[in-house]
């Protein structure tokens, strides 16, 4: 509930920074002009683009209670793929709290989500380097063989993994 709404408020603010600071490229394909900016093809500043947009993230399956701020880092890589116009690579999973400064935290139930995404498939997991440090311990040898868990701890480590390259 308003956890997960929060967490959806920081991963928009942080990706606002990352425009504001430079670090996020923004396709000028992805940022709406009006009718007289297009007729007179006036070029809009890329930082114009979260002013122009209404951003709205949907988290489906309603009955399944997802009450933790987990989510913070796939937030974050969700809006500025949109905004940059970059694919996320789907073998890719992610875990993490963002705080406000881009800063990612730990989370629980790392164990869970790690046999998880290698059930899924993926071939790389971003997860809170305090999580990498206190944890790896606990996760099964088959999922570690077979899934390259990488630490994070800004967002900015974690957006130079996650694009399609």
């Amino acid at each position: 509930g308003d956890v997960m709404k929060e967490s959806a408020r920081i991963a928009h603010s942080v990706v606002k920074i990352l425009i504001d600071q430079g670090k996020l490229p923004i396709s000028s394909s992805v940022i709406p002009h009006n009718a007289k900016e297009r007729e007179e093809r006036i070029t809009v500043d890329a930082s114009e683009v979260y002013k122009r947009y209404d951003l709205h993230i949907h988290v489906p399956e309603g009955a399944t209670p997802k009450d933790g701020p987990s989510a913070g880092i796939a937030m974050v890589s969700a809006i500025a793929s949109i905004l940059s116009n970059q694919k996320i690579d789907n073998r890719v999973a992610m875990t993490g709290e963002v705080t406000l400064t881009g800063k990612v935290l730990p989370i629980g139930g790392l164990k869970e989500k790690l046999i998880a995404a290698y059930k899924a498939g993926v071939s790389k997991a971003l997860i809170p380097m305090k999580n990498y440090e206190r944890d790896l311990d606990d996760i099964p040898v088959e999922v570690k063989n077979n899934i390259e868990i990488i630490g994070v701890s800004h967002v900015d480590e974690v957006l130079k993994e996650v694009f399609v390259k």
